[in-house]
């Protein structure tokens, strides 16, 4: 192969003719040039700009030219299928000659070099096995054997040096992975380049996030002219001035405590749009608890910024380990100035091992993340992400704001069992001047707790209540209680739960917000996903007993405009004990905390000095740690070894073990709407495009898997793809309450034909 240039890829033009070939060196030199770029925001340009020159070294080996210059042609996706199907691999040889040249400090360059097609290895039964066969040693020696130019292989003045990590051995996994980052950015995006050079000039074509500030001060001017001069409205804008001023401090941790329905969506879209101008900060990431609402916002903010906003949420996918062209052109590198995002993707890819979901990782650095409804950070995982945001925040330009109208107790405390410490996060600024003042103005509504703790009330007794009432939203614990009350309420009585799809919920809330905003009566009963971002507003609520949290949340759906102090009353808001506890893991945890927080206090129940000691009792009965992911990424200093993959595959805030997606043939409220028959279609003709699928998990439920196992036993789903399940049994999806997991039809006349 001597007598020909290595090359690192080939493709054809749009007429089916080989174009020139990706010139080898040119790649790595490109990839370098790139890395070293996306690391310059946190000092390692030197580290991701080698890694980036030794990521293919592999490739000048003859078995790989042989492999891409096979006589049936240039393969398009050699960069993906050569390693993917072992028939070329490359890998290992960048990685082994870092070892040798370096020695120890090397192996940092070998995770990223030996993972950027795999993801990163655990060092032990993993990379240490992976660079001690003789395969790998073969593979060094025949690329070397090749002469690559010396401009490759010559490492320059470069000297590793393990102390300048940022947060030091704490900070050793993260660090990697952010070097992770940018060496799989850098590689996708130098052969995006070649491969389609379309689609890359596209990139980078961003609105500024600076300029971003003039049409959101538009909007607001607009917004707040029309608005009327209520004090609710007069306290939403003075909550926007004071994000506006403190936005000019230095970055760091700050927290938004503003009680619910204060605005605080706009008004932290205000604080980070000025910290952003004030401090050159590259981008804006909202994090949401629920794919339920991630849409909703995500659409208020494309209002004003228009095309400048992204959102990244789980899809309905197909196998989650299918490394291919599609599921790769489906992952965001989050190089928008706006982006809006989950919990799981947001904390998932920071503890990530695969390329597709740590590949956006670098574009966190600098950044300013919001994250609305802070209470709901996971429990079980709480520990590993506080020291991950502690890290952001110290050493990668990041300012996290906290924001949420039920501040979480998040500050380092000891107890007598070191095993219930938390390390926490310390100095946070708190945005609003006086958060006790402004919960006693927005005070609107009246909780009414048991007078007997331990006696609970009966479906049918809480229904005859409820009967009584023009509007009113309850609020239960589990989705079979939402449908044992809903059974006994009178027709037209509406209901949400998460075993409706996202299209029904949505058309469900539409519904919901146009019977209020025009003074219908309108009954609702609802589990707890109401109580995260759904802008509804009755005049009382009833909650079952449960956090703390959850409570002051369902308030929050409750006169949440003050429209009844114009006939001289606040809303009501009624905790009753239901026939049942919450189910056992963290809602009854939740629940148990609530009641001894509050069966023995004499004043307001959401006072906001509550929350801090409900926390406290709540995070003390929990393991913040469960899946012991900081004994994983722990460093050993004398071998560098770290275990990656097995962290990020214990790291999931939903376990893929656990659930599966069915898509339901839900046609719209009137029965009619077939939207969802067509998508079925073109998925069976042209398979998972990524378009699709997103339009598809609108039509999506996820339920335990055991479930799914039991309705394709029976017949009532099948496998459309490998892992994603689709509705056949035409009773299988109620139009009033979702998706039926009992044996039987729930409303037998509304079967779907």
């Amino acid at each position: 192969m001597s007598n020909l240039r290595p090359i690192a890829h080939a493709t054809k033009d749009a007429s089916g003719t080989w174009r020139e070939p990706h010139d080898l060196a040119e790649h790595l030199a490109g990839v370098a040039t790139l890395a070293a770029c996306h690391a310059r925001s946190f000092g390692a340009e030197d580290w991701a700009h080698l890694a980036g020159l030794w990521h293919d070294l592999g490739k000048y080996r003859p078995r790989f030219q042989h492999y891409i210059r096979q006589a049936s042609g240039f393969e398009a996706d050699a960069h993906i299928k050569g390693e993917a199907h072992g028939k070329a691999p490359h890998s290992t040889a960048g990685a082994m000659l870092a070892c040798e040249r370096f020695g120890m400090s090397g192996r940092v360059l070998a995770y990223l070099i030996a993972g950027h097609h795999a993801g990163l290895y655990d060092w032990f039964g993993g990379l240490d096995t992976r660079l001690d066969s003789t395969d790998s040693r073969d593979e060094l020696n025949e690329a070397l054997a090749e002469r690559p130019p010396t401009e490759i292989l010559d490492h320059g003045s470069f000297t590793p040096d393990l102390r300048a990590i940022p947060g030091g051995k704490d900070g050793f996994a993260l660090w990697v992975r952010m070097l992770f980052s940018c060496l799989v950015d850098a590689d996708f995006l130098d052969t995006e380049a070649y491969i389609d050079a379309g689609k890359a000039s596209q990139r980078g074509k961003w609105a500024n996030v600076q300029n971003l500030l003039e049409p959101f001060d538009r909007f607001m001017t607009k917004k707040i002219s029309a608005a009327a001069p209520t004090p609710v409205n007069l306290l939403r804008a003075d909550i926007l001035k004071q994000c506006r001023e403190k936005a000019q401090e230095s970055p760091g941790l700050f927290s938004l405590t503003v009680p619910t329905g204060g605005g605080k969506t706009l008004s932290s879209m205000a604080f980070a749009l000025e910290h952003a101008k004030k401090y050159n900060k590259r981008r804006i990431i909202y994090v949401i608890p629920y794919t339920s609402i991630i849409e909703q916002t995500a659409d208020n903010f494309k209002e004003i910024f228009s095309d400048a906003v992204i959102e990244h949420h789980s899809n309905a996918e197909v196998e989650p380990d299918a490394e291919n062209s599609k599921s790769r052109l489906a992952s965001e590198n989050w190089d928008a100035p706006i982006v809006v995002t989950t919990n799981v993707q947001f904390f998932e890819s920071l503890f990530a091992a695969k390329t597709s979901r740590c590949r956006k990782l670098h574009n966190i650095v600098d950044s300013i993340v919001v994250l609305d409804e802070a209470q709901l950070l996971p429990p079980e995982f709480l520990q590993p992400i506080l020291d991950v945001l502690n890290l952001l925040t110290r050493h990668y330009g990041v300012t996290a704001v906290l924001s949420t109208a039920t501040q979480p107790a998040l500050a380092s405390r000891k107890y007598f069992d070191a095993k219930n410490n938390m390390r926490g996060l310390d100095n946070v600024r708190e945005i609003m001047n006086d958060p006790d003042a402004l919960y006693s103005t927005l005070e609107r509504v009246n909780v009414y707790l048991p007078t007997d703790w331990n006696t609970s009330v009966s479906w049918d007794t809480l229904a005859s209540e409820i009967s009584q009432r023009d509007s009113v939203l309850a609020i239960v614990n589990r989705r079979k209680d939402a449908r044992e009350l809903w059974q006994r309420l009178p027709e037209g009585t509406l209901h949400l739960s998460a075993l409706m799809c996202g299209e029904h919920r949505s058309k469900t809330i539409a519904q919901i917000k146009a019977r209020l905003k025009d003074g219908i009566p309108t009954r609702v009963i609802s589990t707890q996903l109401v109580e995260a971002g759904v802008d509804v507003d009755f005049p009382v609520v009833y909650r079952a007993l449960a956090g703390l949290d959850s409570i002051a949340q369902a308030a929050g759906r409750c006169n949440r405009e003050g429209r009844l102090a114009e006939l001289g009353k606040q809303g009501e808001v009624i905790v009753f004990i239901a026939t049942q506890p919450a189910p056992p893991g963290l809602l009854r945890k939740g629940e148990d905390a609530c009641r001894s927080v509050l069966h023995t206090h004499t004043g307001k129940p959401l006072e906001r000095a509550l929350f801090a000691r409900y926390f406290e009792k709540f995070y003390h009965a929990c393991n913040l740690d469960a899946r012991g992911i900081n004994e994983l990424l722990k460093v050993d200093g004398e071998t560098l070894a770290v275990n990656f993959r097995t962290a990020a595959e214990q790291f999931k805030l939903i376990p893929d073990e656990d659930s599966a997606p069915v898509i339901v043939r839900y046609r719209g409220n009137n029965g009619n709407d077939d939207t969802i028959g067509m998508l079925l279609n073109t998925l069976r003709k042209q398979g998972p495009e990524r378009w699709l699928m997103r339009k598809l998990q609108r039509y999506t439920v996820s339920i335990h898997r055991r479930e799914v196992m039991k309705l394709l036993s029976q017949g009532d789903v099948e496998e459309i793809i490998p892992g994603l399940y689709v509705q056949v049994s035409g009773w299988l999806y109620d139009p009033n309450l979702g998706l039926n997991l009992d044996s039987s039809p729930l409303t037998p006349a509304n079967y779907v034909a």
